[in-house]
């Protein structure tokens, strides 16, 4: 089954290439945008786990791996399989 985690900045914490690309998206005049935030994704491939099994594998694989709990928060989402 193949997952996606996306990992971002908490809303409480400054994302400074968030506010670079914004400025220069002004500068570009795209004024209508009025917030970027910065984040990374992981595409994960599980091979021999139940659906069940991945819920409980990939919040932890995100907490303890991919994402630092302090500053970041993560969602995800099965793109496939069972």
């Amino acid at each position: 089954m193949k997952v996606r985690i996306l990992v971002s900045f908490k809303d409480s914490v400054l994302d400074p290439q968030g506010q670079t690309v914004k400025n220069a998206l002004h500068t570009l005049g795209y004024d209508a945008v009025t917030d970027v935030r910065q984040g990374k994704v992981f595409e994960l491939d599980l091979e021999g786990l139940t659906r069940q099994q991945a819920e409980a594998l990939v919040p932890e694989i995100s907490r303890r791996v991919l994402a630092n709990p302090i500053i970041e928060k993560f969602e995800w989402d099965i793109l496939k399989g069972r």
